[in-house]
């Protein structure tokens, strides 16, 4: 087992080896990664290792062991990602500007990877071959720090990663897996001062919580998403309905599922009763003003600041389209937020107003999400504004340093 400071150094040592690579070697390897992944040896050993890390799971409940679970679906899903991103056009070695100096010196900003990239994630196997691609296509040496629950399923996919890269002839350890899985770990990597030059963590509020406040790299803040749907008075109650229970009920266990669902006072005693038919599976925490029309649990003081990942549904009534943009002010994390409304003054206000990585106008959150938005994959969702903001693919991933060409120029 390799320490992680040993991994921090042998990551550190394969950046300069894989700036060499071009792109059309980087989308070699990729390709190769994804033929290999749907071998059946691959599939056969990933699933092995899978089936082992789901016996072994405690306490957690069964929507997240479902994202923890792999089948062969999801196994071919994770290959065609990969393929996706090594068809995208590479965003390393593009001029972003050029300028000609009145010295002569030519000036060109040129973009390229950041260097190391560190990932600290949960119990999400494949986030392991989402993040290696789009780092590889980056330009990005890629550490992986996956949790406990699914150590044994990453170490497969990272296996067949490293002989992907192997084969191709890229280093190794432009991907690699941190082996200790306890806390120390992920604090070592917040603190790689030196060896890490950028750190993302996905899952939990406490996980990205906790690198917020630690790291001493820079940290990008992630994922946790309080997303609200708003139930305008002028909204089609059909395509609200859908929309309301796809953001909730297609799956209930990722950042891009709604949690709350806000409905405007003048509709709330026709549309209401229509929810609670649609939405019967789900545990509806109603408001005050809620409570009124239908039958639910009683929202509790913390239930419009929590991330169910679950199928509950905090739903509350609101004077309007300034009532909604005053309460999701107040209680989003910047994440998605949607309007179901007809009438167009009513959207703009409601799109120029909130302050949120992704607003949408009579469409699911759901659609946050990096494939969805013709990335191919990503590396997290951003819901801060500085580099990134939103899903995180390939542009996101890179920066730029300036080339200067001269011929004898002195100052």
């Amino acid at each position: 087992m390799r320490s992680t400071k040993e991994i921090l150094e042998a990551a550190k040592m394969s950046a300069p080896k894989l700036a060499l690579a071009d792109g059309e070697q980087i989308n070699k390897a990729l390709l190769k990664i994804a033929e290999l992944l749907c071998t059946d040896e691959s599939v056969n050993a990933i699933l092995a290792a899978n089936e082992r890390d789901v016996e072994r799971a405690e306490g957690i409940s069964e929507v997240m062991k479902d994202r923890l679970r792999l089948d062969p679906k999801r196994i071919a899903a994770m290959a065609n990602g990969i393929k996706a991103v090594a068809a995208l056009p590479s965003p390393l070695g593009k001029t972003v500007s050029e300028i000609a100096r009145p010295n002569g010196l030519i000036i060109k900003k040129v973009s390229v990877g950041i260097g190391v990239i560190a990932i600290i994630y949960e119990s999400r196997p494949g986030v392991t071959s989402d993040a290696a691609a789009l780092a590889l296509k980056s330009g990005n040496v890629c550490i992986l720090r996956g949790g406990k629950e699914a150590f044994l399923t990453s170490s497969e996919i990272v296996r067949v990663i490293r002989q992907g890269l192997s084969v191709t002839g890229l280093p190794e350890d432009a991907v690699t897996l941190i082996e200790d899985t306890t806390r120390q770990s992920a604090l070592e990597l917040m603190r790689a001062n030196g060896y890490v030059d950028m750190l993302i963590p996905r899952g939990s509020a406490g996980l990205i919580k906790a690198c917020v406040e630690n790291a001493t790299v820079p940290c990008i803040q992630t994922g946790a998403g309080i997303c609200h749907i708003y139930v305008d008075k002028s909204a089609d109650f059909s395509k609200a309905l859908n929309i309301v229970e796809n953001a909730k009920t297609s799956r209930p266990s990722v950042c891009n599922a709604a949690e709350v669902c806000l409905v405007d006072c003048a509709i709330a005693e026709q549309f209401l009763p229509l929810l609670r038919e649609r939405l019967a599976e789900v545990e509806l925490r109603l408001d005050e003003r809620a409570q009124e029309y239908i039958s639910g649990t009683p929202a509790g003081e913390a239930d419009f600041d929590t991330e169910f990942l679950d199928y509950i549904l905090a739903v509350g009534v609101v004077d309007g389209v300034d009532g909604a943009i005053e309460h999701i002010s107040k209680h989003s994390t910047h994440h998605s937020e949607a309007i179901i409304a007809e009438d167009k003054a009513t959207c703009e206000a409601f799109t120029r107003q909130i302050d949120s990585a992704a607003v949408y106008v009579n469409a699911s959150t759901r659609f946050t999400d990096g494939g969805e938005f013709g990335f191919g994959c990503e590396m997290g969702i951003s819901t801060q504004k500085l580099h990134a903001r939103g899903p995180m693919g390939l542009s996101e991933l890179t920066t730029y340093k300036y080339i200067i060409t001269g011929d004898g120029q002195i100052r």
